[in-house]
């Protein structure tokens, strides 16, 4: 079976080809206006207080702009297995992971999955290269993921969340894939994201943009490794 050699710029593509598409159906400024309002949707001394929990001995941020099969969400896990193994508890570690761009959906519960067809939106596929009905890593029964050599790996986002892993995701995302898909299915954009924002999973911190994130978690010492 033919593979893609460049997956991410195939969906850098067809993420940008949606924004393009959405733009010239509801004008440009319908989508540029939500965005200029970003900063005045969050308390700040909010956002920066999560940031504050970034703390002691190795810290690493993980920025995932796309689905990337299980990458993003194991790789925290080996962050934190090889550093006990090396003598760091995992409460001294902290591990923070940005969903951001066409990985935001990772962030949502399966009925958004489902309502809004989000495997088919952010070009997030099963291991039938079909795609996703539902949040394939919120709540994974046990043994669903497993590593050659390693075994069964718990990398839900519960289950990292367990661990002490920070989640984020970029509003700004969420507010331009949102008015896209609001204007594929003839809804309100306003009511769409409103849907969205309010079915964000347990723990993971909206955030301006994930670019902003980023920066912020460098700031506190984080050091950076792309994960998408």
């Amino acid at each position: 079976m033919p593979t893609n050699p460049h997956p991410h710029k195939t969906g850098r593509r067809n993420f940008l080809g949606s924004i393009a598409t959405g733009a010239a159906t509801l004008g440009l400024s319908t989508i540029a206006a939500p965005i200029d309002t970003l900063a005045k949707s969050q308390n700040p001394a909010d956002v920066e207080t999560w940031f504050n929990q970034i703390k002691g001995k190795h810290k690493i941020v993980y920025d995932a702009p796309h689905p990337n099969g299980i990458f993003p969400f194991a790789w925290p896990r080996v962050f934190l297995a090889t550093n006990v193994a090396t003598g760091t508890p995992e409460k001294e570690n902290s591990v923070v992971v940005v969903l951001r761009h066409s990985a935001v959906g990772y962030a949502f519960n399966h009925d958004m999955w489902s309502k809004y067809k989000f495997g088919d939106a952010f070009q997030a596929k099963d291991a039938g290269g079909n795609p996703q009905t539902k949040n394939a890593f919120w709540q994974p029964a046990a043994g669903t993921y497993a590593v050659p050599g390693i075994g069964p790996i718990a990398i839900g986002i519960n289950e990292l969340q367990e661990s002490g892993v920070m989640f984020c995701v970029c509003e700004a995302a969420i507010t331009v894939n949102s008015t896209v898909i609001a204007g594929k299915m003839g809804l309100k954009p306003e009511d769409v994201k409103k849907d969205w924002m309010a079915n964000i999973l347990p723990g993971i911190q909206p955030v301006p943009s994930g670019v902003w994130a980023l920066g912020r978690a460098q700031e506190k010492g984080c050091g950076y490794i792309f994960a998408g």
